[in-house]
């Protein structure tokens, strides 16, 4: 999800917002130890002493990676920058905004983040709202966009199960786990379709959320302002949102499909890459398998799970166990690893051309 060729992002705050509005908008820094994050450390070490079998089974055949040829980390990493991309292009649709500079490169940070905190996602969401509010974006525009891009992109990795069913219903020999994977994939993508839909069209649900949002707020929040109000916000935003998605629904859809697809075709060159040949529908069920797996909030980015989970699952799917371990190994290196060590990178270019906008509003005399 590229700007068009020869476009840059724009490099100004919109005028009709000053930078003190912006800085209000900000949430507060959290604090570095809470109660809440010691007890997810513990979880986390808890965690890795369950998987650290299969850790060290899987990076013990690092040595193996000398069999791959470099052509096709190339071919891995080129897939992950494409999926990314069309994350980015999601996003910016969802938010009406086409600064892919500032949306590509904060998503990346939250992206990292996420990856290298136990339950982390939590805080990588927390982290790019930041950043997409430093870089001017209206801040509730911002939370029910990148709402409305996760939900599409969910329902959209629980809907690739449907492209197997055809298989099993055809008498394609599949495992009896992998078949029941995809019902159950099946059966996800169903109730977020219709929970989703539900909170697009109708205001009921939308206003019970953002009820509960404010009780929770007011509750734990007690010596700040009482949220109000947040049930018209958030509808407002939602009605925005739903016209964006009205008009260009199609390219949600494409975009999300992309974000995934292009993923699930590193995992296939790494397979290739192993000396295999195996049956894509079914690589399709342990790959569903392995971001399900991802999505444990124990582990950083499911670390050790999903390494665990995905070997196994390839093998279910006719993988021999050697390539199915080689195979996820050299996955992990690109979609795991890789997005972290992009992380300070897209921070540090971030700032850089952040700089650059607060200039612009102190040279127009917003500060």
């Amino acid at each position: 999800m590229p700007p068009a060729p020869g476009t840059l992002p724009s490099m100004q705050l919109p005028p009709d917002e000053p930078i003190e509005e912006l800085a209000a908008a900000l949430p507060e820094r959290p604090k570095l130890v809470t109660p809440g994050r010691v007890i997810m450390l513990v979880l986390a070490l808890i965690g890795l002493y369950v998987v650290w079998p299969s850790l060290v089974a899987t990076f013990g055949s690092v040595t193996e990676l000398k069999h791959v040829a470099p052509g096709w980390f190339v071919v891995m990493a080129a897939c992950e920058v494409l999926s990314y991309a069309c994350m980015w292009l999601l996003i910016g649709l969802c938010l009406g905004s086409s600064r892919y500079f500032a949306i590509g490169t904060a998503q990346v940070v939250g992206n990292a983040v996420s990856k290298v905190v136990p339950g982390g996602s939590p805080m990588g969401a927390a982290m790019q709202y930041r950043l997409l509010v430093e870089a001017g974006m209206p801040s509730t525009r911002i939370g029910t966009g990148t709402a409305a891009a996760s939900l599409i992109n969910v329902a959209t990795l629980f809907a690739l199960p449907v492209l197997a069913v055809p298989a099993i219903v055809g008498g394609v020999a599949v495992d009896q786990g992998l078949a029941r994977a995809a019902w159950l994939g099946v059966a996800v993508f169903v109730l977020l379709v219709g929970g989703g839909a539900l909170l697009l069209l109708l205001d009921r649900p939308i206003g019970a959320v953002a009820h509960t949002i404010e009780r929770i707020h007011n509750f734990l929040l007690r010596r700040r302002p009482k949220l109000t109000g947040f049930g018209d916000r958030l509808t407002a935003e939602r009605d925005a949102v739903r016209t964006t998605l009205g008009e260009q629904w199609g390219q949600a859809i494409l975009r999300s499909a992309g974000n995934v697809l292009f993923d699930y075709l590193a995992l296939l060159a790494a397979l290739v890459a192993s000396g295999t040949r195996p049956t894509a529908s079914l690589v399709l069920l342990a790959y569903v398998a392995s971001v399900v797996l991802g999505m444990i909030p124990i582990t950083p980015g499911g670390l050790g799970f999903v390494e665990a989970g995905l070997a196994a699952m390839l093998v279910l799917a006719g993988v021999p166990g050697p390539a199915a371990t080689l195979a996820t190994l050299a996955y992990r290196l690109v979609s795991y690893w890789g997005p972290i060590l992009a992380g300070p990178v897209a921070y540090a270019l971030f700032q850089r051309r952040a700089a650059a906008w607060r200039a612009a509003a102190h040279a127009r005399g917003d500060t």
